[in-house]
């Protein structure tokens, strides 16, 4: 006889007993079937603190089924009238059978929903004025005011792209959540009514078991966790989940503050699922209980990500009658920056939008509508990326200073970021900006040269400083423009699209670099400097033709000069094959300008030089930015490097820009209109013209696209010299679902140009 007969047969006296096996996390369960019925018998290791919780668990079923029949289980005395028995270290008790299907085995319906909602509310509705001192003191790791205790946890996930999800949402806990906590009603609760532990008969909940993750724990958590299990799976999750909120509101009213919770609190019930899934997967990897929902976990958490959280509110709300939330109209806050701020700071669209929050590659405005961003390159490895984010929050926390003092920070991301570089590369001058780096490179080259003139490409663009805007043809060109000053040499833009010359296989870089040497002949032994970006990035995403940098870069040395190359919008793995811009031309400059993606969208920049550029700059001026290189800059810095590697961006870049490249290549042979796709990686331009003749431009056609595509959800740019070049260069977390999404969207716009 096995224990478990022998305690039936002891302790209840049960004979003609059949015991089925059930799976459990930290207790043993069975199916029992007897000559006086089926019950469900647990077993447990003993611990004092444990028999404390199953004797309070154990008080609530009593409670719960005073008014109530066979929908909860009911302890069941022993011999003795006692509710546990102990034998060898082990607890063990009788519950009585709940009969009913598994919601997760029957069709889900919204009158169903309702009636789940409608069923918790009853039972937590008797337990509002119940207490148990046991259940009161307990800390689980699945009780959702205790999300930190599975922060351990998110290591055991293996791939990086889901770690950073979830370590998101436990940052947006700490933010959303945690300062509500001491505010929000709270009760026992039974804190785990997911589809396997409820019942129903004749299409309505019938009842409800496993009383063991029962916690006294904020009232909404019940709601929480019950619509997270409700939405799994689901391809309308927010509508799913307002049929068991509208059930449960009807007989136990929820609050409007405890309503706009439900977005981070579902997010919080999937990160401990998971978390507690792949934790236990390389405890126990053999028992399939414990990971029985993790891939509907992950599917809606991936999902979840790009909903707007102000969405998910108003439709609770909705569902509830509760005041809208929504802000559609931004007036008051244009006329208000207008008053403020000069118009000289533009909008992106003549219907602006207010953000309100973003994460990794999506964006959210207050009218509740979440954006695909395939136009912002500043927040390099996702927008508010929870390793880098909480880089900054811990060294905020504990010191910030400047480059006259020594610490760790400093040189740990110096070396870190050098170590990027080939050659004599080897000093870096850290600023606050692009620009900034992008002046100071400036000096550096007149200070090292003793020359004054400077040549820079067409149409580039190199910073909104004084000395920028003067070197930058896409400024001092364009729209209240100065026009060229006297020491600035233009460089004619070497584009294989449009330009002169046209065949990219060397031959063409060659013809552009003679005609950028013609021009240095003119003014001999002049030039301090050539600057020029990789990929031409206001001049139309347009690459350098290849060679080009190894005619000219010989060219300006032999008279004298530095060769710079600006990586503010292309460096950091960004063209996928090469880590730099620089390297995709076969060259080493002797300067390298830094800043947008840096600091993932904190102010960085900085300059990258050899010893004798750097030793010669040190003529006794001090060289001091207030904010350059400080603690909290370099920590940020680090983490992006960090994230870049640990998640394998760069490669990323490379797979997901071929497979996006591809796409684009594959609409063009259909339409026309798109005259050239150039770029690689996470960076690039689509040319849009009229007549099948590329010196037609379509620049009506591209803005009606870029705000078609807004209206979609989508955001890109638009650049180029006449303003027709479709420019794309999302977060380096962009997917091939995101490169889909983008593709359809501009399939459907120029279908309906």
């Amino acid at each position: 006889m096995n224990m478990e007969t022998r305690i039936l047969a002891d302790f209840y006296g049960l004979s003609y007993i059949e015991i089925t096996n059930l799976n459990g996390y930290d207790n043993q369960n069975f199916s029992v079937k007897s000559d006086k019925g089926k019950f469900i018998l647990k077993t447990y290791k003993a611990k004092p603190e444990l028999q404390e919780l199953i004797e309070g668990e154990n008080q609530t079923l009593l409670n719960l089924n005073r008014d109530n029949e066979n929908i909860f289980p009911n302890p069941i005395p022993n011999l003795s009238s006692n509710f546990l028995n102990y034998e060898n270290g082990i607890i063990s008790r009788l519950l009585s059978f709940v009969d009913g299907e598994f919601l997760g085995n029957v069709e889900h319906t919204p009158d169903l929903f309702f009636s789940f909602g409608k069923f918790l509310a009853k039972m937590d509705n008797q337990l509002l004025n119940f207490r148990n001192s046991a259940i009161k003191a307990r800390q689980s790791n699945w009780d959702l005011q205790h999300l930190e205790l599975n922060k351990k946890y998110i290591s055991c996930i293996s791939r990086p792209e889901k770690r950073k999800l979830v370590s998101y949402y436990f940052q947006q806990f700490r933010e959303q959540v945690q300062p509500e906590l001491n505010d929000l009603r709270k009760s026992i609760i039974h804190a785990d009514a997911n589809e396997w532990n409820v019942l129903v008969k004749n299409g309505k909940v019938s009842g409800i078991i496993d009383f063991g993750d029962m916690a006294y724990s904020p009232l909404i958590n019940e709601v929480s966790i019950a619509i997270t299990y409700g939405m799994m799976g689901k391809k309308n999750p927010l509508e799913w989940a307002s049929y068991i909120i509208q059930g449960y509101h009807k007989h136990l009213p929820l609050l409007s503050r405890e309503i706009d919770l439900l977005y981070y609190l579902v997010a919080t019930r999937l990160c401990i699922s998971v978390c507690n899934s792949a934790f236990s997967r390389q405890e126990n990897p053999e028992n399939e209980y414990i990971s029985i929902s993790e891939k509907p976990a992950w599917d809606l958490l991936e999902k979840w990500i790009a909903i707007n959280p102000t969405l998910a509110a108003e439709s609770f709300r909705n569902a509830l009658g509760f005041d809208s939330i929504i802000q559609q109209d931004y007036q008051k806050e244009k006329a208000t920056r207008d008053e403020h701020l000069s118009k000289a700071l533009s909008l992106s669209f003549p219907q602006p939008i207010k953000m309100t929050g973003s994460a990794f590659q999506y964006m959210f405005d207050a009218a509740g509508k979440t954006y695909l961003d395939a136009y912002n390159n500043i927040p390099h490895v996702g927008h508010c990326h929870p390793k880098v984010v909480e880089a900054g929050q811990k060294q905020m926390a504990k010191l910030n200073t400047n480059t006259r003092y020594i610490y760790d920070q400093l040189n740990d991301y110096t070396e870190k970021l050098l170590s990027k570089f080939l050659g004599n590369l080897n000093k870096v001058f850290f600023v606050n900006s692009g620009s900034a780096a992008s002046d100071l490179a400036i000096r550096l080259a007149t200070n090292f040269t003793g020359k004054n003139k400077l040549m820079a490409m067409e149409y580039g663009y190199h910073g909104n400083t004084r000395m920028g805007i003067e070197m930058s043809h896409y400024k001092y060109g364009g729209k209240g423009g100065k026009g060229q000053a006297a020491n600035i040499l233009k460089a004619p833009i070497p584009d294989t699209y449009k330009g002169q010359f046209r065949e990219n296989n060397g031959s063409a870089g060659k013809g552009y670099a003679h005609l950028a040497i013609d021009l240095m002949k003119e003014n001999d032994a002049e030039i301090a400097a050539f600057i020029a970006e990789p990929v031409v990035g206001c001049g139309g995403q347009v690459p350098l033709a290849n060679g080009y940098l190894k005619e000219i870069y010989p060219a300006i040395r032999a008279q004298g000069g530095i060769c710079i190359s600006d990586e503010v919008q292309v460096g950091f793995g960004r063209l996928g094959e090469y880590f730099w811009g620089f390297e995709m031309q076969e060259v080493i400059p002797d300067m390298v300008v830094l800043g947008k993606p840096m600091g993932n969208g904190h102010p960085m920049g900085a300059v990258v030089t050899t010893d004798a550029i750097a030793e010669a700059f040190a003529n006794g001026m001090e060289f001091f930015s207030s904010f350059g290189g400080n603690p909290v800059s370099c920590a940020i810095g680090k983490a992006v490097l960090e994230v870049m590697g640990e998640e394998g961006l760069q490669e990323n870049a490379r797979q997901t820009g071929d497979y996006l490249k591809n796409l684009l290549l594959n609409l063009k042979e259909k339409h026309p209109e798109i005259g050239d796709i150039r770029g690689s990686g996470l960076f690039f331009g689509v040319e849009l013209i009229q007549n099948y003749n590329r010196n037609q431009p379509a620049t009506a056609l591209a803005k009606n696209i870029q705000n078609g595509l807004k209206d979609m959800g989508i955001l890109i740019g638009i650049d180029g010299p006449d303003n027709n070049v479709l420019k794309i260069k999302p977060p380096m977390c962009f997917t091939r679902n995101n490169a889909d999404q983008l593709v359809e969207g501009l399939i459907s716009q120029l279908q309906a140009k």
